[in-house]
């Protein structure tokens, strides 16, 4: 499986940006989903979390009430629709791919894609 993200970009606080992860290959359906973040100087942190029916979701509590995420199988993409952005939302989001979506995917990652930036300013 290969993921691509995109969706990034500048946008004040406040505001609103949809991301978008592309997967290749015709198992996505098998996977559960997630969403990583790295803000610099940082480590990378658990965002959200769809399971592979797209029947259970977890989100960090950072961002809870805020973002939302969701998927299309039929289109091989997950999204990341975040909203009242803040500062220190800012950072390089990263989709990943795995087979729990429980405990921020704590049982392991099998794919990551290319991280897009978010870059909320003040």
């Amino acid at each position: 499986v290969q993921l691509q993200a995109s969706g990034g970009g500048l946008v004040q606080a406040g505001g609103s940006l949809r991301l978008s992860c592309a997967a290749s290959g015709r198992t996505f359906s098998s996977y559960a989903m997630g969403w990583f973040r790295q803000a610099p100087g940082k480590e990378r942190e658990f965002v959200a979390a769809i399971s592979w029916s797209g029947g259970s979701t977890y989100y960090a509590d950072s961002v809870k009430g805020r973002f939302t995420i969701s998927r299309d199988n039929a289109k091989n993409t997950v999204y990341l629709q975040m909203n009242s952005l803040k500062p220190e939302d800012t950072a390089v989001y990263y989709c990943a791919a795995g087979m729990v979506a429980a405990q921020a995917m704590g049982a392991g990652i099998n794919y990551w894609g290319k991280g897009t930036l978010v870059t909320v300013s003040s």
